[in-house]
């Protein structure tokens, strides 16, 4: 009798669905993969739009009394072609005025913002010593546009029939800033339409000619005495503390008018006459925003107040909605304080909250979408089928969002589209071979062969080319990895995650489907065929 030869395993497939068949830790490395898949999605930051790296800075340079010529000549020009030696610079733009230089410096797109900022500083304080006499520090100022862009946005306002003014608003609203700038990764926070307190000197044009003044030298008075004198310390002969100090000049508005602007004919001049000191706000501040109630159709004009809006931004690679939740944290606990003063708050931009709905919809979608495989799977295949190719579903997501995760991806947009752009692809490879496992176990002579030995050469023969298709499809998402500019860092998680998330659906169809199929399906049994005659 001749003995039943055992297949060859030939592929890859093959091997690791034999490897895994048996094995106990197939099970545990299947939990495993989806507690890390859940674990991704719970603590992957969340934010709407990919932050992309856009680097650059501003070299300002004064020299006094130069003019605009003289400006480009030695000062913009030279400046120019030096940092022109720093590599991944794109643009240099250079404004040459009265008495000062300024020349704005790009990077390309993706460049390192620390390294940037560093190699600009590094290039100009190299070549101080090429700078024509009587010129002054250059200032160096980085662009940081990763964080100038707001998250969360709140508008205060005072409330219907509230008696606060604007400056005792101000002072509420800066006590809230202070507050949520401590907040873990928020990296900066503005107020706009803010008024502060301050004295307001509106000088008589005439009385100043008529006194032959000019309005620098009621800024140099003025400025003179509005500051504090430091305290100077030190030890005498006898070894005693002596302290010296003084208190700020103005206190009041009758001290600014009391301030001495020149002398006149023997006799003081003060600045009560030759102008009008109140006290006030900062009216030389023309941004001012406005907030109107709307009634249905209709907006009331005549119920216009004014508004303080407070931007906060969060550091980039953090989670938007974290961060948004601990901000509105922080005003729910101003709620008392707010309703005693009068003042309202509304949040008119919440980033977080964007994102995370965002990032929900698409898990819902998911769950659609898988509910649909495993219908249509089980009128094809049947039920035991759909539920090993379901799996596999949330495996893949799951390997691809932990591999996210731990390059340091966001969950956003463009993340969602390219898990979105592979999710048809990801359940091919475990269709086809668990249709391959069930036509094998109906085929004929399916009697003679063990379970075992059915699935992994059932996996075995549809490695070769499920391998070769996977390649074809990676291979037309690489050159979308090369793209430049603006383009190309916008796009980037899809040519970084579409072929992991392929990758991944080879692994766990050619590992998990033949070991579930060995716990759910069955051979099945044949009726053998009646040979005898017929009477």
């Amino acid at each position: 009798m001749q003995e039943k030869k055992e297949y060859e395993v030939v592929n890859i497939a093959g091997r690791l669905a034999k490897g895994f068949l048996r094995n106990p830790l197939t099970s545990v490395l299947g939990i495993f993969l989806l507690v890390m898949g859940y674990l991704a999605l719970s603590i992957m930051p969340r934010e709407e739009d990919p932050q992309i790296a856009i680097s650059g800075g501003m070299v300002m340079v004064a020299l006094p009394g130069a003019s605009p010529k003289e400006i480009e000549n030695i000062i913009i020009n030279p400046l120019e072609r030096k940092l022109r030696e720093v590599h991944g610079i794109e643009h240099i733009y250079g404004m040459a005025m009265d008495n000062v230089g300024i020349v704005n410096v790009m990077y390309f797109i993706g460049e390192d913002r620390e390294d940037s900022n560093l190699k600009l500083y590094d290039k100009v304080m190299q070549n101080m010593d090429s700078m024509p006499k009587g010129t002054m520090q250059p200032i160096v100022k980085p662009f940081d546009i990763d964080i100038d862009i707001p998250i969360v946005t709140v508008a205060f306002y005072p409330k219907d029939g509230s008696s606060i003014d604007e400056i005792r608003m101000f002072e509420i609203v800066r006590k809230v800033q202070q507050h949520i700038n401590a907040v873990e990764n928020v990296a900066k926070t503005t107020l706009k339409g803010a008024r502060r307190a301050q004295y307001n000197i509106e000088v008589d044009i005439g009385k100043l000619s008529a006194y032959h003044l000019s309005l620098g030298q009621i800024m140099k008075a003025v400025q003179s005495v509005a500051v504090d004198v430091p305290d100077v310390k030190g030890r005498t002969q006898e070894n005693k503390l002596m302290i010296f100090g003084a208190k700020n000049a103005i206190e009041s508005v009758e001290d600014v008018s009391n301030v001495i602007v020149a002398q006149y004919m023997g006799s003081p001049i003060y600045l009560k006459d030759v102008a009008n000191v109140t006290q006030g706000v900062d009216i030389q501040n023309f941004k001012t925003a406005k907030i109107l109630y709307r009634d249905e159709n209709t907006t009331d004009l005549s119920k216009e107040k004014t508004q303080i809006t407070m931007t906060i931004a969060k550091l980039a690679g953090t989670n938007a909605v974290f961060v948004s939740e601990d901000v509105k944290k922080i005003l729910e606990s101003y709620v008392e304080e707010f309703e005693r003063e009068g003042i309202g708050y509304l949040i008119t931009r919440n980033y977080g909250e964007r994102a995370n709905e965002a990032v929900n919809e698409l898990m819902n979608h998911l769950i659609i979408t898988i509910i649909i495989i495993a219908m249509m799977l089980i009128f094809a295949l049947g039920w035991k089928e759909s539920i090993i190719v379901t799996f596999t579903v949330p495996a893949i997501l799951a390997v691809t969002l932990f591999t996210a995760w731990m390059s340091g991806q966001t969950m956003n947009r463009i993340t969602l589209f390219a898990l979105l752009l592979s999710l048809g692809l990801l359940v091919d490879a475990a269709i086809i071979v668990i249709e391959n496992i069930h036509r094998h176990l109906h085929s004929h002579g399916v009697e003679d062969k063990e379970m075992e030995e059915l699935l992994v050469e059932a996996t075995d023969e549809i490695g070769a080319p499920t391998n070769i298709a996977t390649l074809a499809i990676i291979l037309t998402m690489v050159p979308m990895a090369f793209v430049g500019g603006m383009m190309g860092s916008f796009m980037k998680p899809i040519p970084y995650n579409v072929p992991v998330a392929l990758i991944a659906s080879l692994f766990v169809a050619y590992i998990f489907t033949p070991y579930l199929s060995l716990k759910l399906l069955k051979k099945p049994q044949h009726k053998p065929k009646h040979t005898g005659k017929g009477v």
